[in-house]
């Protein structure tokens, strides 16, 4: 069998397994075990898998995303998500759609610790949305709010799909993290102008509640000074070459454990808990680490990366064409699929067509535009309708609230992304502006 029907074949089976509900990890890892046999032989599938398994485990990337997990698990069990909310909320919670507002800054400052868009967005829901229903708020700004602002959790850094990324492509962790701080800042922004535009709409969806006196709002940002410490502490010294990414993961972890050790939020049995949850969190990414690694390995047999960048020259296409179909695949993917898995699925077929076309870039500018590009696009997958997976996320977190009026509050959020791809695609230097001014 030809071997670029033999890949196709693989595509075809591995979607079929994913939307018949299959693990992703078994459904990449099996399916490209099969082809790997296809494509070669029985003996070098071993042979592969016996050097593979530890290659793959002790690479420097991946000792970083435990620590960052972590991190996140200690934030979410010691209560610093209340905390968080508590501070947005005393000072912004006045205005009209206010709650909603704070909603997505809290969901930013987490997302910050968490590296996680559904660890973002069920944690904060579990705070914010009791809150924005006793306020009155409706259902649908509530939830379109949290399912937006969860999805901050994958780029503001650190990310743990951005590492991931890094990892695929070999670019610096470090640069990548620097890049997305601008796209991830106009996510907030673009978040907060669609609530503004939303209750000015519908003025009944987001009620003013009284304004927090001064006492309460310091008191509130008390509680928090040392999250925003601990966070600019490890970016702050990652970008400042004091440390290496491990290493300001394992900073962070240490201080966010002293932190709830002060606090008294963090006993033996709650540390084990977060250590528990981090095992599992941590198994399950590098299952389908090595199962995604062993289908683009067998992918990479078949020669169908260099075969669709050769068709892609072929077919006269320009490079932004081919940019556009890339970013309707991973919405049409972001329906069945998470973050992670899109990444690690298509990053290593789609990186070596992008790197092939000319859009004016240096190749490192073009690599980084490319990543931060391909998380937004990732991110609004996980809010578009029918099925994005923050969707499902905020509808377990509150029954109440039905389908229909998730679907009708992510709309205003929808427009928001949509106007930051075309952004980002038209001034692709919002992506690595600040690499090149701090390296």
């Amino acid at each position: 069998m030809d071997q670029t029907l033999i890949a196709l074949v693989m595509i075809a089976a591995m979607l079929t397994a994913v939307f018949l509900r299959a693990p992703v990890a078994l459904a990449m890892g099996g399916i490209g075990a099969a082809g790997y046999m296809a494509l070669s032989s029985a003996p070098a599938l071993l042979s592969y898998l016996s050097s593979a398994w530890p290659d793959k485990f002790m690479s420097y990337e991946l000792a970083i995303v435990p620590l960052f997990i972590l991190m996140g698990n200690i934030a979410t069990r010691t209560g610093i998500s209340a905390r968080i909310f508590t501070a947005s909320n005393a000072w912004i919670g006045h205005y009209r759609g206010g709650l909603a507002m704070a909603s997505v800054a809290g969901c930013a400052m987490f997302g910050s610790i968490s590296g996680s868009s559904l660890a973002t967005a069920s944690t904060m829901a579990r705070v914010a949305l009791p809150e924005m229903s006793r306020s009155g708020y409706s259902g649908a700004l509530a939830a379109g709010s949290l399912a937006a602002g969860g999805t901050l959790g994958i780029l503001i850094p650190p990310s743990v799909v951005l590492i991931i990324y890094a990892m695929l492509t070999q670019q610096n962790i470090v640069k990548l993290f620097l890049a997305a701080t601008i796209p991830g800042t106009l996510a907030v922004i673009g978040f907060t102008l669609a609530i503004m535009i939303w209750v000015r709409l519908f003025p009944e969806e987001g009620p003013r509640h009284a304004r927090a006196s001064l006492k309460t709002r310091l008191r509130a940002l008390a509680g928090v000074w040392y999250v925003v410490a601990i966070f600019g502490g490890v970016l702050g010294g990652i970008y400042g070459g004091l440390f290496t990414p491990a290493e300001g993961a394992s900073v962070g972890v240490v201080a966010i454990a002293l932190a709830g050790v002060l606090t008294r939020a963090l006993g033996p049995k709650v540390l084990l808990e977060c250590l528990i949850d981090t095992a599992v969190s941590s198994a399950m990414i590098f299952a389908i680490v090595f199962g995604a690694d062993l289908f683009n390995v067998a992918l990479t047999l078949s020669r169908l990366p260099v075969a669709l960048a050769d068709w892609v020259g072929a077919m006269g296409l320009g490079a932004m064409t081919v940019l556009l179909l890339m970013i309707v695949f991973y919405l049409l993917m972001g329906c069945v699929m998470d973050s992670l898995s899109m990444i690690l699925l298509t990053v290593p077929v789609f990186f070596p067509t992008v790197m092939s076309l000319d859009f004016g870039l240096t190749p490192e500018a073009q690599a980084i535009w490319f990543g931060i590009l391909t998380l937004v696009v990732v991110e609004l997958g996980m809010i578009t309708p029918p099925v994005g997976m923050n969707l499902f996320v905020i509808r377990a977190m509150s029954r109440e609230i039905s389908l229909g009026q998730i679907f009708r509050g992510t709309t205003p959020f929808i427009v928001s992304e949509f106007s930051r791809i075309a952004l980002l695609v038209a001034f692709p230097g919002l992506s690595y502006w600040l690499v090149q001014i701090l390296n």
